[in-house]
């Protein structure tokens, strides 16, 4: 039970971050991402706090035996890059440019009813269901 409320407040805090950030206003995004227009690049602020706050907590995991409330750390260990990670990143980035949404913030702006999340959020679901489905078939080829 105390693992749920964890998690549940976990993501609570997220939400309020995203949205304190205006990372939920598309607006708000695409000017960050307009680097030879109107640019405000007060996002760069709130990602280098993201970074800081995940070295922080990477540093932290690395020096204990395991997490709290979990059985193992989620940390990556494949270090390669990887024609899929840039076709991945590539296509991450050419979908928060078009629609100024990344998953994290297109959760939030739809639990608020933001209507171009409630667009996004479908699409960006088909698009995680068919990359499942296309690795699926990769793996049983």
């Amino acid at each position: 039970m105390i693992r749920q409320l964890v998690v549940l407040a976990s993501g609570f805090l997220f939400a309020i971050g995203l949205g304190i950030s205006e990372m939920t206003r598309p607006e708000k995004v695409l000017s960050f991402l307009n680097v030879f227009g109107d640019w405000d690049p007060s996002l760069a602020f709130v990602m280098g706090g993201a970074i800081v706050v995940y070295a922080a907590a990477l540093q932290l995991a690395g020096r204990r035996e395991g997490p709290k409330f979990g059985k193992e750390f989620h940390i990556p260990k494949i270090k390669e890059i990887t024609p899929s990670l840039l076709i991945g990143s590539a296509l991450f980035g050419v979908g928060w440019g078009l629609a100024g949404f990344c998953p994290g913030p297109a959760l939030v702006a739809s639990a608020a009813l933001v209507e171009p999340a409630l667009y996004f959020l479908p699409a960006m679901i088909a698009g995680i269901l068919l990359h499942r489905y296309t690795v699926e078939r990769r793996k049983t080829g």
